[in-house]
């Protein structure tokens, strides 16, 4: 991950420590990252999320990935019969030095179950990324943190060709999903609820 940052040139090598998930918690407790601020933990280092529309304030959060979260969010009162609820934008621990937070996921179990701790990989059986400005970066490092992590399925929203890319079969040894799908509108994705349990899903419930 370092060489992907770093250049290395002939007079010196620039060495790197990555932050543990237990040092970058204690930064946030020690508020030297206020918590709540749009950064996550990638690989021991801590990344901005990437929210915004294609040509817009990096900072800014775009419409329609907005919209997008809304409708997963929609999804809640689906998921009760199955004993899994949907968390989004919040914390999913994978040590040692990985903490997504990703736009939305579904998890086992309620919400009173997470009052003391975040979800690992094995409490997560579907995670959903969001991607405009970030679509190569959710296609690529993304993809190979949740399937590393053995998450099941990854569901990447795919706003500029308005389409939903449906991962499966992890394969955490190569840091890929083995099975791609694209979903377009008026199509079903088959959404992983664990257990071999699945919820079907229109396409345009989730698009913009």
């Amino acid at each position: 991950m370092c060489a992907s940052i770093f250049e290395e040139s002939d007079a010196a090598v620039t060495k790197v420590v990555p932050l543990t998930v237990e040092q970058y918690h204690r930064m946030i407790e020690a508020a030297i990252l206020p918590e709540g601020e749009p950064i996550e933990l990638i690989d021991g280092f801590l990344v901005r999320k990437d929210r915004s529309a294609i040509g817009a304030d990096p900072a800014t959060v775009g419409h329609a990935h907005r919209l997008v979260v809304t409708r997963i969010l929609n999804l809640a009162a689906r998921l009760h019969p199955f004993n899994c609820h949907v968390y989004s934008q919040n914390p999913i621990t994978l040590p040692p030095r990985r903490e997504p937070e990703p736009d939305g996921a579904i998890v086992r179990g309620v919400p009173e179950d997470y009052r003391d701790h975040h979800p690992g990989a094995a409490d997560v059986s579907c995670v959903i990324e969001v991607a405009e400005t970030s679509l190569s970066y959710d296609r690529t490092t993304k993809q190979r943190v949740y399937a590393e992590a053995g998450i099941p399925q990854y569901l990447l929203v795919n706003i500029p060709e308005r389409q939903i890319e449906v991962y499966e079969q992890p394969s955490p040894r190569e840091g890929r999903y083995l099975k791609r799908v694209i979903v377009r509108s008026a199509q079903q994705i088959r959404v992983a609820l664990g257990l071999e349990r699945y919820l079907d899903v229109s396409a345009d419930d989730l698009l913009p």
